[in-house]
């Protein structure tokens, strides 16, 4: 039995875990809160169809500028202070958001409200910083459990609350959250300040270096760009194809769906288990080949039936599985590499699969729209076997350099 002291830091490491997975739910969730309801929103303000796809792509914009911008930050300033900071801006912003009149001022604040939201990336590391080495893949993987809950709740959340209130009420409810979170984060955090804080301007000059002269970053970066890309095509095209002829679901029928799939968020903690026991690459090759096999499932649909439908959820539910699981993977890999450089190795991974991701959106649009969910399906499929195609040239030399220097 451990002793009391020993008890009381093992009982307040918990509670930090679950307070920091639930905060970055909150606040990774007002960058996918509109997704859903665009048809809802344009309408308010009257703006024509070609231009309601800004409101999905201007939050998501802002949060991969803010990456690359704001996350580095946490290598510079005190981290508990800053990432406070910025969720207070949050909460502002969600809150004009529901208040604006006009579709300008409306673009204007999803832009603000995604650059923000990157204090997810402050905050995921954060715990890393807490707990031994030997149990920095479960901490991190409990994290992550909540951004994925976040990113996977936000669409059926926002749907059902816009469906019995309005849009409004979706970020209103938002402002109220982050100022909870505010005050919770406040409370439970110890401040954690870097020992040589760079200036800014170095810290921004050193990303590229960093890119560049980090084989292991550049790698899981480039797997998880393929793999959240699967995920983006995935999410991207399904929600045309259930409320097509062959489906043929409404609104809350889509939102069921996309809330079956958060089943998948239980392989964090479970990837993070794994790595802690050096099983890493493994679990990298598991989860690339799991992506790519979801995909049948749904390809054994077959006309507008229960059966059908559960073989989507079972796409939907793998998938999100798999690619949960090596996001632990990758992150318990690079947050080894060095605690100084920290935030700008996060900024940097997240940056690099951010970008796959939206790129492979728009892919999945254009594959859905000249060959069907066939060709969705493809792409989806392709996506992970070329990440696992490139996994395998990993050179030797660096895994027996990852071994040694204690990254699974």
């Amino acid at each position: 039995m451990q002793p009391p002291t020993e008890l009381g830091n093992v009982r307040s490491l918990t509670v930090i875990q679950i307070m920091l997975a639930a905060a970055c739910g909150m606040i990774i969730a007002n960058v996918y809160y509109a997704q859903p309801l665009t048809g809802l929103i344009s309408a308010t303000f009257g703006m024509p169809h070609a231009s309601t796809g800004l409101l999905v792509t201007l939050p998501l914009a802002g949060y991969g500028i803010g990456l690359l911008t704001i996350v580095p930050l946490g290598d510079r300033f005190e981290n508990r202070r800053l990432a406070i900071t910025l969720i207070g801006l949050e909460m502002l912003f969600t809150l004009a958001l529901s208040l604006t009149t006009w579709a300008t001022s409306y673009l204007f604040f999803a832009f603000l409200i995604g650059l923000v939201a990157s204090a997810v990336q402050l905050l995921v590391p954060y715990i890393t910083y807490l707990v031994p080495e030997q149990a920095r893949g479960r901490a991190v993987g409990r994290v992550v459990s909540g951004v994925m809950l976040g990113i996977m709740l936000a669409r059926p959340v926002s749907s059902m609350i816009a469906g019995v209130w309005s849009w409004r009420e979706v970020f209103r409810m938002s402002a109220v959250l982050m100022a909870v979170v505010m005050v919770g984060l406040r409370f439970a955090l110890p401040p954690r300040r870097p020992t040589q804080p760079p200036a800014y301007g170095s810290l921004l000059r050193s990303l590229g270096q960093i890119f560049v002269n980090t084989e292991l970053l550049r790698r899981r970066g480039i797997y998880h760009a393929a793999m959240f890309g699967a995920f983006s095509v995935f999410w991207t095209a399904v929600p045309l194809w259930l409320s097509g002829p062959r489906f043929g679901l409404t609104q809350q029928g889509i939102a069921w769906v996309a809330l079956a799939g958060v089943a998948g968020a239980i392989a964090p903690p479970i990837a993070g288990r794994i790595a802690d026991k050096g099983l890493s690459q493994a679990g990298t090759a598991a989860a690339m080949l799991l992506a790519s096999a979801s995909f049948l499932f749904s390809d054994l649909a077959r006309g507008h039936s229960d059966f059908s439908l559960a073989m989507v959820i079972a796409n939907a539910i793998l998938l999100d599985f798999a690619v949960s699981a090596n996001l632990v993977f990758s992150q318990r890999a690079i947050y080894s590499l060095g605690a100084e450089q920290r935030s700008r190795l996060n900024g940097l991974f997240m940056a690099t699969f951010f970008a796959g991701g939206a790129i492979s959106s728009a892919a999945s649009g254009w594959a859905f729209a000249h060959f069907g969910w066939a060709g969705v399906s493809v792409l989806g499929m392709l996506l992970p076997l070329a990440a696992l195609l490139y996994f395998s040239t990993e050179r030797r030399k660096q895994a027996v350099k990852c071994v040694s220097a204690g990254v699974p």
